[in-house]
């Protein structure tokens, strides 16, 4: 199982911190957000791993270089570079998915490079679960932060995701920004055009092709200054 890291966003939130450095490369406990997700895949038996770049993506591929230190392989779909700027998450994997999947049928994990979730585990044998059923993808879910308050999808009895109502729980939760994809979820994209993931997971969701469960384990979505501030301090 391959993974990506999404690291291209501008982190317009973050700014001024962003102004000189990404998002992904800001620093939590002393190291930056997306080490957490390198390691946490080094140690789950991920080990190859690709990570799309826009704004300022020399200073990742510089930071984080080849993936030797942490026993991994990185490479990096520089959107940026060929495309002049982020192609947005379903965009960007489908520019990353020939390093990613050889067939539809191939599935691989998909994280945020901005979360902290140093608890989550990329599981092995629920990655062999997914790969061996017919779903588009399973998500992650949290509960809602302040800051979104209404959440995302709803998850009925089946662990099916609901994209326009809540489940009998009577709950909507929030995307983690944690999951498990297929290729075929974004092998229909030209590589190179920008479109966004939400639409594709809503639509899936009403075709009975997602899945989700809730994840209850430390979770920020480290959003502005003021909230990296408060997680460091912690």
């Amino acid at each position: 199982m391959k993974a990506m890291i999404l690291a291209a966003g501008r982190g317009e939130r973050m700014r001024p911190l962003t102004d000189h450095t990404p998002k992904p490369l800001l620093e939590v406990g002393g190291k930056p957000l997306i080490e957490w997700h390198i390691e946490a895949l080094a140690r789950d038996g991920v080990h190859e791993i690709v990570v799309n770049t826009a704004w300022l993506e020399d200073k990742v591929v510089e930071t984080l270089g080849d993936g030797t230190r942490w026993g991994v392989t990185l490479r990096y779909s520089m959107e940026g570079r060929d495309h002049g700027g982020a192609l947005e998450t379903a965009g960007g994997i489908a520019k990353a998915l020939p390093w990613l999947a050889e067939h539809d049928d191939d599935a691989f994990w998909l994280v945020s490079g901005d979360i902290y979730a140093p608890e989550f585990r990329f599981d092995p044998d629920a990655a062999q679960r997914f790969a061996s059923g017919t779903a588009q993808a399973h998500l992650w879910l949290v509960p809602n932060p302040p800051f979104h308050a209404k959440g995302d999808f709803g998850i009925d009895a089946q662990g099916l995701g609901l994209a326009d109502s809540a489940g009998p729980d009577g709950q909507r939760w929030t995307y983690a920004n944690l999951a498990l994809c297929r290729a075929s979820l974004c092998s229909h994209i030209a590589p190179g055009t920008r479109v966004a993931l939400g639409p594709l997971l809503y639509e899936g969701m009403r075709r009975h092709e997602i899945t989700a469960e809730v994840y209850r384990g430390t979770w920020e979505n480290v959003g502005t200054p003021a909230q990296l501030q408060a997680l460091n301090t912690r």
